[in-house]
């Protein structure tokens, strides 16, 4: 039956048709016509008084009898030729005009799949660009919203501030000063994060690749961090493994550990662990880094790493531009690596997970 949807199968059998139809109409012309047109030519000529040759009588019977076959073979090649044409032809024409609609911003446009297989592949993969086309502007819409709703909140604070020392409400001192100071630095860090979170996705992050231990980054990540995890109260805790050779652009995921570092700082209560470990596992580098927090859900897990997506529930700290983890993520991938996540549920704490290619040992060189 899958054999019988391929267009090349129908169009061979159009053909086979064709073929038919012809070698009918030939054949009724040489068995019936033929033989009925030579019988009233030989009436004709013994009626006429006239000797006629057998053989002439003969040819131009037949002459006429094949011009009547080939009138009657391209009727037939017409009707089917006809059918098929439309047959496919209407599928074409369905998918143009969906593929017009799409370009005009009609990402809700559906083609429905035809009986033949390849036409039904065609109109597959532009539903499936429909769809794409539909969730990237949805996406899109999504994200101005959600960028004006990140900046709304310090431009209202800088805003009442502004407002209060022009009528006098507030003084233009010290406290109100650094007040309006970090909500500008709030708004310059989402503009940098936002800018961040761009290149990431386009793939135009500029990498300055060489070949570096990610075991020996990650120790140095952990290090430099270490007083914010101490200043907090959380226990930061290294696990070093093997040397883990990488081809990487060391500040660019030396930022992808200092996110995951930050992230579970963030989510980790005061009293709480967070466990670094670095290790090979099949020809990757992985480090991960474990903390003992709030942890996520299901639906958690699969929507963390979307743009500023946010774990809900009451044990959720405030702040954070939501787009870190979609940087790092991107950031990995870039690196031809990825950033996961798991967690046996909420209060139970998350795990995420760094992973690399370990770079290939240069060949050695051979002597000639």
């Amino acid at each position: 039956m899958r054999l019988w949807r391929r267009l090349d199968v129908r169009l061979f059998a159009s053909y086979a048709l064709v073929a038919l139809a012809v070698f009918g109409a030939f054949a009724v012309t040489v068995r019936i016509v033929a033989p009925a047109r030579y019988d009233d030519d030989i009436k004709s000529s013994a009626g006429s008084g006239k000797e006629a040759h057998s053989h002439t009588v003969f040819v131009n019977s037949l002459d006429a009898s094949l011009w009547i076959a080939l009138l009657a073979s391209l009727g037939a090649a017409a009707i089917v030729s006809t059918l098929v044409a439309r047959r496919i032809v209407r599928p074409v024409r369905d998918v143009r005009d969906a593929t017009r609609r799409l370009a005009n911003g009609h990402y809700d446009e559906r083609v429905t799949e035809p009986a033949e297989l390849e036409l039904a592949e065609l109109a597959h993969d532009v539903n499936r660009l429909a769809v794409a086309l539909e969730t990237t502007e949805r996406r899109r819409a999504r994200l101005v919203s959600e960028v004006a709703h990140e900046m709304r909140t310090p431009l209202t604070t800088i805003e009442g501030y502004v407002e209060g020392m022009l009528d006098g409400v507030f003084e233009p001192n010290e406290e109100t000063l650094t007040a309006v100071g970090e909500e500008t630095s709030r708004l310059h860090r989402l503009a940098s994060d936002l800018a961040e979170l761009s290149r990431s996705e386009e793939g135009a992050v500029a990498l300055h690749l060489r070949v570096d231990d990610l075991g020996a980054l990650a120790t140095t990540t952990v290090r430099r961090l270490r007083p914010q995890f101490d200043e907090k109260g959380v226990t930061l805790e290294l696990h070093e493994g093997p040397p883990l050779p990488v081809e990487m652009d060391p500040d660019r995921i030396a930022q992808v550990l200092t996110n995951l570092l930050g992230n579970a700082l963030t989510y980790t209560p005061t009293g709480g662990r967070v466990q670094v470990g670095a290790r090979r596992d099949h020809g990757r580098a992985v480090v991960s880094v474990q903390d003992s927090g709030i942890g996520l859900s299901a639906e958690d897990v699969d929507l963390v790493f979307d743009r500023f997506y946010r774990v809900h529930g009451p044990r959720r700290p405030a702040g954070g531009s939501g787009i870190g983890l979609t940087i790092a993520r991107g950031l990995a991938r870039a690196h031809h690596g990825d950033v996961e996540v798991t967690s046996p549920g909420v209060g139970a704490g998350s795990v995420f997970t760094l992973t690399l290619p370990i770079a290939q040992p240069p060949e050695p060189a051979v002597d000639g």
